[in-house]
């Protein structure tokens, strides 16, 4: 009996490595699997790499050896016409919104749908208030961007990435910056969103607490390797030390407070300065 579409992850990586060349790896055999109708957490320190995996997923980087399966095709055979139409079923929320500050609101929304379909106005329309109004932001259509605030805009470039229906939406970093009632929000349609569309989400961040209230599963990342993954109450509960001094936010742990340096004594001597003669001062004349 041949398996249903539903039943394959939406996101496969197996045995995945990247490195910009071969002195800097980024990624190190990373294996992961994300499936349909999840929100997914991928959490570390800032410079882990996840980000750079996010990228992977998106087809802007290819693996530098084993495979990403995204939406049923592999990113590393698609050419530039294969990655258009599989980016036609994605939405991507960047870090900050990346709203177009030359444009309305609206034509934000709008972009995508321009982009892609070609539709009547009155459809467009629609469908663009339509998004708006999914994050309570219709009555702003006609404001410029820099006539909103830091969470308005992170909402009005939540309704352009959804503007498509995709079937998976990635988030970088969606929370920062955000005062708190901005960040309950977000969190609440980052949610309801995902459900109500059928979607699937994977959310890059470093903000654990917040995103352990949102996600279905989580990968850990640690300098380019996933070091732990499980549900958010396994992750909370993690005997891996650094995972543990993260969720904590502890200040002791794997991740010291020093970065490596030689002896303290060794810096202190060589910082100190040679001693110099008293200057000899001029004899008064009689």
């Amino acid at each position: 009996m041949q398996q249903s579409p539903a039943a394959h992850p939406i996101v496969e990586i197996r045995k995945l490595s990247f490195g910009y060349d071969r002195s800097r790896p980024v990624l190190r055999d990373i294996n992961l699997e994300i499936p349909r109708g999840s929100v997914v957490g991928i959490m570390g320190q800032s410079g882990c790499g996840k980000t750079t995996l996010l990228r992977v997923i998106m087809g802007a980087l290819r693996p530098s050896a084993g495979e990403a399966r995204v939406l049923g095709h592999s990113t590393n055979t698609l050419d530039a016409e294969g990655l258009y139409a599989m980016r036609r079923k994605m939405g991507m929320l960047f870090q900050f919104g990346a709203l177009f500050t030359d444009m309305s609101v609206y034509e934000n929304v709008a972009f995508p749908l321009r982009e892609h379909a070609a539709l009547p106005d009155e459809l467009l329309n629609d469908l663009v208030m339509m998004k708006l109004h999914a994050v309570g932001l219709r009555g702003a259509a006609h404001l410029a961007p820099t006539e909103l605030s830091g969470g308005m805009a992170r909402r009005v470039a939540l309704a352009r990435s959804i503007a498509l229906d995709p079937q998976l939406i990635l988030y970088d970093e969606p929370f920062t910056g955000l005062d708190p009632i901005s960040f309950g929000v977000i969190v609440r349609l980052i949610r309801e969103l995902n459900d109500s569309l059928g979607a699937t989400s994977v959310i890059v961040t470093h903000d654990v607490q917040e995103a352990l209230g949102v996600v279905d599963y989580v990968y850990f990342m640690a300098a380019g390797r996933v070091i732990a993954q499980g549900r958010p109450d396994e992750i909370r509960r993690s005997g891996e030390p650094f995972v543990r001094q993260f969720v904590n936010g502890s200040s002791e742990g794997p991740v010291p407070f020093h970065y490596p340096a030689p002896g303290y004594d060794a810096d202190l001597e060589l910082a100190a300065p040679e001693p110099q003669a008293s200057p000899v001062m001029p004899q008064a004349s009689h």
